[in-house]
Parts: structure tokens; C-alpha cells; sequence
């Protein structure tokens, strides 16, 4: 279950026009109520921001602009990931967003969007690294030591793609922010932290050549939203998906909340 739970360190958005633009060949849903269900516990996607108490992220700027764009009313209810997949295959909520990882198991009780994410992750380093080129050779490198946030994507990706499959691995150094192991792999504490390749690029393009990315990409997985089976919601929602990607709206979201906001921390 742990691919569900994991915090984004690791995203590359599949892909702003103007906030409350409904396109001409978008359908139109007149104004209908749609009640959204979400857990407000996955950073940068959807979660309480604690300085201001309000719910944000990445799926809250999307959803609400699919309702603009599609002409519904968005209404957010709360659940427990554990409960939310059941709840919405028993058609108590329209649409459930918690960056929900698309399988075929899950795909018998409920109907999928198309991919709105992709998680792809890269291994950030100094500048100056020369003693591995990437996840086979940092893990034959005895020495190394991985920046992580305990239970996300980079940790676990560490632990079963790179390392041993020990998540008690002591190369393994944890972290409460994504910030913190940027800075602790500035500052050499750490020797790689696994990140996307967006925000990896953002950190490589603003350190003056102290950082760079080495390797290849480490694991993949497609994110979408869920629907009740038959949900008459699915069709609008993927048009309004492919739009959003063809305009470069997912684009500047993934800016927004991969690159923008994780520096920001």
C-alpha cells in the first residue's frame, strides 16, 4: 500500500490558461454539484496549509480548474485513505483525489481517470560527485549515504530500487522536510537524495553548478482521480484532463507545487 501513501518528493506532471475559462468543445455541466472526497495528507498534492489552517496543493488548483473549465460546483468532503476507495465504489462521493495510483485491482471497484502524474525520480548530487554515475554504482559505493523523508516515494525507492530492501538501512539518513536532505547533500552530510526530475532540474538550474542529476529514471507510476463505476463524470474529466495538458496548465502546476513551493520550504 506503500506506493498510495508516499509524499511527493517525486513527480513529473504529464502537463495556465486563464483561471475560469470554459473551453467551446469541452462539455458543459450546467452548474451540477460534484462532491469531491480527499484525505488533506499527501504534500504538495492536497494537505492543511498550518499557517493558515486552509486546504491546498497540486489536485485542489486542478480540480478546481476541471469544475471552471466543465461549468460544476465543487463541494470537498474528508475521509481516511483506508476508507476512501470503498466509499467512492459505494457512490457516497463523486470523485475521490488523494493521489491514488492507478492498478488493476483497484480498477474492479472503481473507474479511473486517465494519468493526470507521473512519479519519476532522479538522483540529485554535488556538482563535483565522480565516485558513482548511478542507483548500481551508489549502491556497490559502501560510503554513501541517502537524504530521505521517512514513508515517501525517495524512501522507499532508496530502500527497494538502490539499497538492500532494509528500511532499517543506516545509509539511509531521514529527514522531516525535502528541504532538509537538500541541504543536508549541500552541505555534505548526505551524498545523493532522490527527487523528480522537475524540482531536480529547478535545484540544478539555480545552485551555480553545486548540484546536478546522475542516472537514469527510478521507478514509475501513474496517479489519476477515481469515480463511482459508470460514473457519467469520467468522459468530462479526461477532456478536461488532455486540455489542461495540451495548454500547459499541469505544466505550471507542477511548477507551482514541485519546484516553487519545495524550494520555498
Amino acid at each position: 500500500m506503500f506506493s498510495r501513501r508516499l509524499v511527493l518528493a517525486g513527480l513529473t506532471a504529464l502537463v495556465l490558461s486563464p483561471l475560469g475559462a470554459v473551453a467551446a468543445d469541452l462539455p458543459d455541466l450546467a452548474g451540477k454539484s460534484v462532491v469531491v472526497v480527499t484525505e488533506n495528507a499527501y504534500p504538495p498534492l492536497q494537505f492543511v496549509d498550518p499557517k493558515t489552517g486552509k486546504a491546498i496543493g497540486w489536485e485542489y488548483d486542478a480540480m478546481e480548474e476541471i469544475a471552471k473549465r466543465l461549468n460544476f460546483k465543487l463541494e470537498y468532503q474528508n475521509t481516511s485513505w483506508d476508507a476512501m476507495i470503498q466509499a467512492v465504489s459505494d457512490d457516497q462521493y463523486n470523485i475521490g483525489m488523494t493521489g491514488i495510483t492507478i492498478k488493476d485491482e483497484r480498477k474492479e471497484k472503481v473507474d479511473f481517470s486517465d494519468p493526470y502524474m507521473r512519479s519519476e525520480q532522479f538522483m540529485l548530487v554535488r556538482g563535483d560527485e565522480t565516485r558513482f554515475t548511478d542507483a548500481k554504482s551508489f549502491g556497490a559505493f559502501a560510503d554513501g549515504l541517502v537524504g530521505a523523508q521517512p514513508g515517501t516515494t525517495p524512501f522507499y525507492t532508496a530502500v527497494y530500487e538502490v539499497l538492500d530492501g532494509n528500511e532499517q538501512n543506516p545509509r539511509i539518513k531521514l529527514f522531516e522536510t525535502f528541504g532538509a536532505t537538500v541541504q543536508s547533500l549541500k552541505t555534505g552530510d548526505v551524498d545523493v537524495v532522490l527527487t523528480d526530475g522537475t524540482a531536480g532540474k529547478g535545484y540544478v538550474d539555480s545552485s551555480n553548478g553545486g548540484l546536478k542529476l546522475v542516472g537514469g529514471p527510478l521507478g514509475s507510476e501513474d496517479f489519476g482521480f477515481i469515480f463511482p463505476k459508470g460514473s457519467d463524470l469520467v468522459a468530462p474529466v479526461n477532456a478536461a484532463i488532455a486540455a489542461m495538458k495540451a495548454d500547459g496548465t499541469l505544466d505550471a502546476l507542477n511548477k507551482k507545487w514541485f519546484v516553487d513551493y519545495k524550494m520555498g520550504e
